[in-house]
């Protein structure tokens, strides 16, 4: 069976600045996992004891304080500020794009429009930047149960699908006077997706590996599943089953943007080894 990587896979830049960072932080304290990516987190904590505290209150035995990739909302960095602790800012600079935005455009009067997850950090944190002007949404079918002022501004959340996010855009256009449209979907994501969708057109397996959180690890699933039936999404090589290969040809594997090299290089050596 032949066995292939995208063309574009894994690690993003803020990914990785964000690593690059932590390790260079030791004895610190995550606000919330740094990414989405479990075995990497793990690591952090044995190699370079970097913790990871769900809220605040978790932080106050710490002298160092690391923000994660996804920034966190406007009200938490002020009360962080408030503390007697060293603050590290790895939030990735695609993040502090919208963030900025949000904030100069609710400024102007805009009614801020964020295509995303609501409940997702990045979305979480960008979203209070805007005030109270502002609303999430994931789909043209959510937005036009919105009254919507004359005048927009629209921002993406950095891991959505293009193609999902024009359709947004042209809805806007054609029913709001006013639209100011920023491109923030960062150019890690259109590239892993572009590959994953080119390899999936090729393979009878695809082998998609991340975060179960991860919310452009999700979007690469979905396009392979899309192109090949037979997409399966993972964390670690220990999901892999060899039902799922036999009669196969051709293996694709792909991985969101939160995965370590050396995750990928598990799952290729185990399906090697099948």
């Amino acid at each position: 069976m032949q066995i292939k990587l995208a063309d574009s896979y894994g690690f993003c830049f803020g990914v990785k600045r964000a690593i690059r960072i932590a390790e260079n932080s030791r004895n610190a304290t995550t606000i919330g996992p740094l990414i989405h990516n479990s075995k990497e987190i793990e690591r952090l904590k044995n190699d370079f004891n970097v913790h990871t505290a769900n809220d605040f209150s978790e932080i106050n035995n710490s002298k160092r304080a690391i923000i994660r990739t996804h920034g966190i909302p406007k009200d938490d960095l002020a009360k962080l500020e408030t503390k007697d602790i060293e603050i590290i800012n790895a939030t990735c600079p695609f993040v502090t794009k919208p963030q900025n935005i949000c904030q100069k455009m609710s400024d102007e009067g805009y009614r801020v429009i964020i295509f995303g997850d609501k409940n997702h950090p990045e979305v979480k944190g960008v979203k209070s930047y805007a005030g109270d002007n502002v609303i999430v949404i994931s789909s043209v079918q959510e937005l036009k149960e919105f009254n919507l002022p004359s005048k927009v501004a629209v921002v993406s959340q950095t891991t959505r699908r293009i193609d999902e996010y024009k359709k947004i855009i042209c809805y806007l256009v054609e029913s709001i006077k006013e639209v100011r449209v920023f491109n923030t979907i960062c150019n890690a994501t259109f590239e892993n997706q572009d590959a994953t969708k080119k390899l999936a057109l090729e393979a009878d397996v695809m082998i998609v590996i991340g975060g179960k959180n991860s919310s452009n690890t999700k979007q690469l699933f979905n396009i392979g599943k899309k192109e090949c039936e037979d997409s399966y999404l993972i964390e670690d090589e220990t999901e892999l089953k060899i039902e799922w290969f036999i009669e196969k040809k051709f293996c694709g594997i792909t991985a969101g943007a939160s995965t370590p090299d050396w995750v990928i290089q598990n799952v290729k050596n185990r399906i090697e080894n099948f």
